[in-house]
C-alpha cells in the first residue's frame, strides 16, 4: 500500500473482479443504508442490496458501479464486496439493463399470479439492479 490513507478494495462478481486495487474509501449500499469505509476500519460484515457502489481511488477520482445484492466484509485494511453483478457506470449497456428490467418484472408478475415459486426478494433485487444501472448511467 502506498500510504496509511489507502487500503485494499475488491468488488467481485461470480464472473471475476470488477475492481481490485487500493482506495481511500468505498461506499456500498448496505441493506440498512449506505456504508462508508476508510483505512483502518473496524472489522465488519454486512449484506448489500442493489445500488450504487463508489470507490474513491485517489485525489477525488471516484469509480462508480451499479451493483447487485451481495455481501460486504472489512478485515485488516481490506474491504471485499461480493455482489451478483457490478457494472462500471461508464460501461453500462442500456439495452442489457432494459432487458434485465423486463425479465425481472415478468418474473415478479409470475410470482404475483402464482405461476412461479421463485424467490420474490431476489426478483425484486434484480429489478432494482436493472433500474439502478439505468439511473447510474443517467438513462433511468
Amino acid at each position: 500500500m502506498a500510504d496509511r490513507k489507502s487500503f485494499s478494495v475488491s468488488v467481485v462478481t461470480p464472473d471475476g473482479p470488477a475492481y481490485e486495487g487500493d482506495a481511500e474509501m468505498i461506499i456500498v449500499p448496505g441493506a440498512a443504508g449506505e456504508i462508508g469505509v476508510l483505512a483502518r476500519h473496524a472489522p465488519l460484515i454486512a449484506t448489500l442490496k442493489a445500488g450504487s457502489t463508489r470507490v474513491h481511488v485517489h485525489q477525488g477520482e471516484v469509480l462508480e458501479f451499479a451493483t447487485g445484492p451481495g455481501f460486504f466484509q472489512v478485515l485488516e485494511d481490506r474491504a471485499i464486496a461480493l455482489v451478483d453483478d457490478a457494472v462500471e457506470a461508464a460501461k453500462i449497456d442500456d439495452a442489457r439493463a432494459r432487458a434485465q428490467l423486463e425479465a425481472a418484472q415478468a418474473e415478479l408478475d409470475a410470482i404475483a399470479s402464482g405461476d412461479s415459486t421463485a424467490d420474490r426478494w431476489q426478483a425484486e433485487q434484480r429489478l432494482r439492479h436493472a433500474e439502478n444501472q439505468l439511473a447510474v448511467s443517467g438513462r433511468g
